[in-house]
This record gives C-alpha cells, sequence and structure tokens, in this order.
C-alpha cells in the first residue's frame, strides 16, 4: 500500500469531514488517485473514551490498555479470523489485516481511544483493504517489538486476537528501582538524621576497630600530621550506605482481567492498585526501605513476570495484594496466604489458588514466549524456607490488619499460588477484604481505608524486619 495513499485519502476526509465515506472511496477509485481499494481514516487525537466491555462473543469490540512496559491492543470477535501483520519503516507502522473482520461501532471507535501519552503509538486508522479484508493501521512514534497471538474464549471473552507492543529494549526492574533510589538522598539524610544515635555510632567504632586493625597504626599517621594527637580518629573510608530492604508490590490482576466485581461495580484491579500505590508511599518514607510494583497502570502482567520481576530487584519480600470475592454477600473479613508444597490447607484456599492461578487465561498471555529461567522457577519445589518466612511474615500482617478490619481466617493458609514462587523470596498474598460483600465494598472504594489497609500491611512489614533483617546479597 503506498504511503501517499494514506496522505491523500486522510487530506480528503479532513477538507470534506461531512462526505460519506463510501463516496470518498468510489471518487478516489473511479479518478485512479487511489491505487488500493483501501480507505483509511485519518488518527484521531485527544478524545478519550471508556474502553469498551468484553463482548461475550456477539459483536466485534476493540480494547486499548497503553502503559510504560507496553501497550496491548485487543481485538475480539465472535469466530476465530485469520490475520497476517506487516512491519513497515520510515515512517514506523504495524499493518495488521484481517479476514472476515465486521467493522463494527465498537471497532470503528477504536482511533478514539488513543492517548497522546500512549508511549508507541502516534495513530490509528482502519478501514477496508477490499470486500473481504479489514486493515488496521498503527503509526508508530518508533521501532518497537511487536507480538501477535491468539486467545481462545474463557469467562467473559469470546476469540480474542492480541497486539503487543513492546520497546526495542525491555524496561529492566531493576534498573528503574536503582535509578530512583540513587536519586533519591533519604540514604544522605538517614546517615545525619541518626548521627548521634547510639546504635550507629557503636557502628561507627566497630568499623573504626577493623579499619586499625588493616591501616597504619594511629600513631604513624598522627605522625604524618593527618591527625591531630588526643583526637579521635577519622574513619579512612566513608561509612557504607545501609543496603535498603526492597519490598515488591504486586497489584493483582490488570488490564483485560478485572478480578472481582463488586455489586457496584468496582473492579479489584483497580482498588488493589490504589492501596499498592499507597503501600508504596509509606514504605518509601521508611528510613532504609524501598518498594517497587509489579504494575502502575491498567495493564496485565503474567503470573511467571511478577515472580520474575520480584526477583529481578533482588526483592527481600513480595507481597501480592488482593480484594476477594465468594457467591455469599456476607463473607467479609482480610485473609493472608502462603505458598504451600503439600497441597492446601483447606478447601477455601485451594479454589482461591485455582482462580487467582486462572488470571493468566482472563488477561491474555502468549504462550509462545518461552522463559526457561522463568520456568525453573516455578517448577522449584525446595522452597522449605522461603515458606517458613513466608508464614512469618504472613502473621505479622494478619495480625495488623485484625486491627482495621474484620479477619475471615485467623491463622495465614497455604496454596499453590504460582505468584508466590519465588524460591529464594519470602512471599505472601493478601486479601484485603471482600469486594463482594456491600460493606466491604464500601470501604475498598474509599480513599481513606485504602490508606488504612496500607498502613495494616506497612506495619506487619516492619515488624516482620524488625526481627528477622535480611541477608546481605
Amino acid at each position: 500500500m503506498p504511503d501517499r495513499d494514506d496522505e491523500f485519502v486522510a487530506d480528503v476526509l479532513v477538507a470534506a469531514p461531512n462526505m460519506r465515506l463510501s463516496i470518498v472511496r468510489r471518487r478516489l477509485l473511479r479518478g485512479g488517485l487511489l491505487a488500493s481499494g483501501l480507505l483509511l481514516l485519518p488518527s484521531v487525537y485527544g478524545v478519550v473514551s471508556p474502553t469498551a466491555p468484553p463482548s461475550g462473543g456477539k459483536t466485534p469490540v476493540a480494547r486499548l490498555w497503553p502503559a510504560e512496559e507496553y501497550t496491548r491492543l485487543v481485538i475480539e470477535t465472535p469466530q476465530a479470523v485469520k490475520f497476517q501483520m506487516m512491519q513497515l519503516r520510515e515512517p514506523h507502522r504495524l499493518v495488521l489485516d484481517i479476514e472476515n473482520l465486521e467493522l463494527s461501532p465498537e471497532v470503528m471507535a477504536l482511533p478514539s481511544l488513543l492517548q497522546h501519552s500512549d508511549p508507541y503509538i502516534l495513530g490509528i486508522r482502519l478501514g477496508r483493504r477490499d470486500s473481504n479484508i479489514s486493515r488496521v493501521v498503527l503509526d508508530l512514534k518508533d521501532r518497537v517489538d511487536p507480538q501477535l497471538f491468539t486467545l481462545e474464549p474463557v469467562a467473559q471473552f469470546g476469540f480474542r486476537l492480541v497486539l503487543d507492543i513492546y520497546p526495542v529494549e525491555r524496561l529492566d526492574p531493576l534498573l528503574l528501582l536503582v535509578k530512583e533510589f540513587e536519586n533519591d538522598d533519604a540514604v544522605s539524610a538517614l546517615e545525619q538524621k541518626y548521627a548521634d544515635d547510639e546504635a550507629l555510632l557503636a557502628l561507627v567504632r566497630d568499623y573504626e576497630k577493623r579499619s586499625e586493625k588493616t591501616s597504619a597504626p594511629a600513631t604513624k599517621r598522627q605522625a604524618q600530621g593527618k591527625t591531630p594527637a588526643g583526637k579521635p580518629t577519622p574513619l579512612s573510608k566513608p561509612l557504607p550506605k545501609p543496603r535498603p530492604i526492597i519490598v515488591m508490590l504486586d497489584p493483582g490482576h490488570g488490564g483485560e482481567d478485572p478480578g472481582a466485581i463488586g455489586r457496584k461495580k468496582t473492579l479489584e484491579k483497580n482498588v488493589v492498585l490504589s492501596i499498592a500505590r499507597h503501600l508504596k508511599k509509606l514504605i518509601d518514607a521508611e528510613p532504609n526501605m524501598r518498594a517497587a510494583l509489579t504494575r502502575d497502570g491498567d495493564f496485565f502482567v503474567p503470573l511467571n513476570k511478577r515472580v520474575e520481576k520480584a526477583r529481578r530487584v533482588q526483592a527481600d519480600l513480595m507481597v501480592s495484594i488482593h480484594a476477594d470475592a465468594f457467591t455469599n454477600p456476607n463473607a467479609r473479613g482480610s485473609s493472608v496466604y502462603a505458598l504451600s508444597e503439600r497441597g492446601a490447607t483447606s478447601t477455601a484456599a485451594r479454589w482461591l489458588a485455582q482462580k487467582e492461578n486462572s488470571a493468566d487465561l482472563v488477561g491474555g498471555v502468549n504462550i509462545g514466549v518461552k522463559d526457561a529461567t522463568v520456568a525453573k522457577t516455578l517448577l522449584d519445589l525446595s522452597q522449605s524456607a522461603q515458606i517458613n518466612d513466608s508464614l512469618k511474615v504472613g502473621a505479622m500482617v494478619l495480625t495488623a490488619l485484625g486491627k482495621h478490619n474484620a479477619l475471615h481466617k485467623k491463622e495465614v493458609e497455604q496454596a499453590g499460588f504460582a505468584v508466590l514462587k519465588a524460591p529464594d523470596i519470602p512471599s505472601i498474598l493478601v486479601e484485603t477484604a471482600f469486594i463482594s460483600n456491600p460493606e466491604e465494598e464500601a470501604k475498598l472504594r474509599d480513599p481513606k481505608q485504602q490508606q488504612r489497609f496500607a498502613e495494616s500491611i506497612k506495619e506487619g512489614i516492619k515488624r516482620y524486619f524488625a526481627s528477622n533483617p535480611p541477608l546481605a546479597r
């Protein structure tokens, strides 16, 4: 398809916005001004409409999930479709041809979903290539690494064609965390704040003793005029900055996967992200602690990638945050779960683990991408130490949550949660409250209550690390 065709059609439509599209197409073809039979709509900017809901297999819909990590385009159809993708350069574009795709109003509204802030997509155009094939053209801001795959019907979704647009150089969660930590003056401020603290002074004295054993005698240094007689010898090296404790916070679900939905249409993915953001601020404000997020936006992260991110930043703890749901609206209370090697501790825990582990099916995972390292991680069963530590921190978080909310279970339960399977990181899953309970749904929607949930979780985390300091890396 010649690029000048695209530009000419766009110019005609802008000049004559009220002209019927079929007339424009007919006149252009009749006059030989359009080489192909394709009519492309110009890009639409500045209009952000709600993402189309799942079609349930009745009519095609399109959804767009922009995020810094990657942007996902989903086209859901009543039946499976054949497709072909081309990647073009100068300018950078992705061209997607789909057979027998009905250009429903929901699909035609796709350009209106595009946001200026989308990291990768500059514009979206779509129309008919011929009577049987629809074409979607994505104008890109730069070169990208696209992944195109299909998903079978599951839950409320029909067939889905998924295009994930990644940057050529993937964002490294460790690099992001290091930059955030290095750009923060918190460590220097802490050293000044605790300069007169007895514990820090003891550390300084211990450092001095060790330095004297490996350095020249004090009398020799004094003779060289480096230290006045009778005064303490200064440190030959600056006191090393304390290693920060890293906590990976994992807001459940996201993007295509809404999680549980309350009676007032509250989405689990939204409330747990809000709680995680509150918790991150609280942890970052603590001396020598930092938090990272597996997602900081409304996009889907596969379960194995959540584990991989925690390991990449060498997290000392992983906390996966969720909001429970049950068929009985009277079910209520907070719960905490850890991994189990020998099966679930209750039928409810087993059911919950199966439900949470199915998030990959709902959210949409490209099973064509293999990662041997992550696969080995998820299959590693030598996790006794990890589980023991997880139960400890889980008990402390559960106790703290009990001061703010009723407890659904008074003990930490265990089951085979895929997101907790990092063999070297204590990991817990926190069900903050039942989104299916009207009273607790109201709590989850309230920013002040979200803050209190975050404070409770932080309190438990602090208590754990106070008695279980992390080992040196």
